[in-house]
């Protein structure tokens, strides 16, 4: 599994060299772009609108845009050396609370942790502490030059780190469109919906829920690919020095071919004219 953050989680005056690892994976099918016409990939280019003009990669900076069309620029060197400030930090677990405590919303992304060199001990602690107390820890992480809100809680046999959102980041559900308020329901109604809800109350089974879309259109894949519905790009253009090499080469050959067929003539054509002479000469002597 792949080792995605190095650092240590403290608590106290313990302190845990632990190492990060992504606990879930995004396994969306992704579909390339082709242009319909020669069923080649799409190629996307970074340009600059005033320059009308593509821009390297070196050629960009990053920047703040504070007001509209005004930017503050940021060098890479004050940005890296912001990151490594705070990377430097320890993870400091700084509050324990319940996980009912919080609302789902604020869940983000899942980190398993494991232990790094000598932090086996300090792991089971921390992890015999958890599970005895029912709680989880608070704490903060700089993750890709980001600083993270995260909870530390037990998954199995394993902590797990989850980064949530800050509550600025989540907005005012007062602000959704079209919620109505309380209304009147007929009890019928109302009882009716309970029943429904008992009927189909169980036990959560993860294996059980399938991602059917993508199972389908894997499906659809392999179909049209067995019935060798299958599109193949045409050749890209070879490089520049290539193609005039072998212009070059066609050129000269066809150049040759035609300097032998002018040779050709010019001597069947000298032969010829030899000949011419050779018979007035017969002539004159026969005639002599």
């Amino acid at each position: 599994m792949h080792t995605m953050w190095k650092g240590t989680i403290s608590f106290g005056l313990v302190n845990i060299p632990v190492k990060l690892h992504s606990a879930t994976e995004n396994k969306d099918i992704k579909l390339r772009q082709l242009h319909k016409e020669c069923k080649t990939p799409i190629k996307y280019e970074r340009t600059c609108p005033n320059c009308d003009e593509e821009v390297k990669n070196e050629e960009i900076v990053k920047a703040y845009e504070y007001a509209e069309s005004k930017f503050v620029v940021l060098d890479d060197e004050d940005l890296e050396n912001l990151k490594k400030e705070q990377e430097d930090k320890a993870v400091e677990i700084v509050d324990f609370v319940k996980l009912e405590e919080i609302d789902p919303i604020y869940f983000e992304k899942s980190y398993f942790i494991s232990p790094n060199e000598g932090g086996s001990k300090a792991y089971s602690l921390l992890r015999k502490a958890l599970k005895d107390t029912g709680k989880i820890g608070i704490a903060k992480i700089i993750i890709r030059s980001k600083e993270q809100l995260a909870i530390v809680r037990i998954y199995e046999n394993t902590l797990i780190m989850e980064t949530i959102h800050y509550p600025d980041e989540v907005r005012d559900y007062q602000e959704v469109p079209n919620v109505p308020e309380e209304e009147e329901l007929g009890k019928k109604e109302l009882d009716t919906a309970k029943n429904l809800i008992e009927q189909l109350t169980t036990e959560f089974e993860p294996e059980n829920y399938k991602d059917e879309y993508r199972t389908a259109l894997m499906e659809l894949i392999e179909a049209k690919k067995n019935d060798e519905e299958i599109t193949t790009a045409k050749p890209q253009p070879t490089p520049d020095n290539v193609t005039d090499l072998m212009e070059a080469l066609e050129k000269s050959l066809e150049k040759t071919k035609g300097n032998k067929g002018a040779s050709k003539k010019k001597t069947q054509k000298k032969k010829a004219t030899q000949k011419k002479t050779e018979d007035k000469e017969d002539t004159k002597k026969k005639t002599s």
